[in-house]
């Protein structure tokens, strides 16, 4: 069951990627996700991030913020 307000909160994303290891990419946090067993709706919302290397779960949330932010 997801946590939060649903598969694409924040909350639930962060939730999937704990214990990762940074710096890391898309592609890191995408797999790191599904070792975890993430919702489907977290793995989309990974697959969507930005390109890019993250270096902390505040990179994290910003390319988040974005990619929710341009599919309003």
């Amino acid at each position: 069951m997801t946590r939060g307000m649903g598969g694409q909160s924040p909350a639930n994303v962060a939730h999937y990627l704990s214990g990762i290891d940074f710096p890391c990419r898309k592609d890191d946090l995408v797999e790191h996700a599904r070792q975890h067993h993430a919702d489907h709706e977290v793995i989309e919302t990974l697959e969507d991030l930005p390109e890019g290397e993250y270096t902390n779960m505040a990179d994290i949330m910003k390319g988040y913020g974005e990619e929710r932010g341009h599919s309003a």
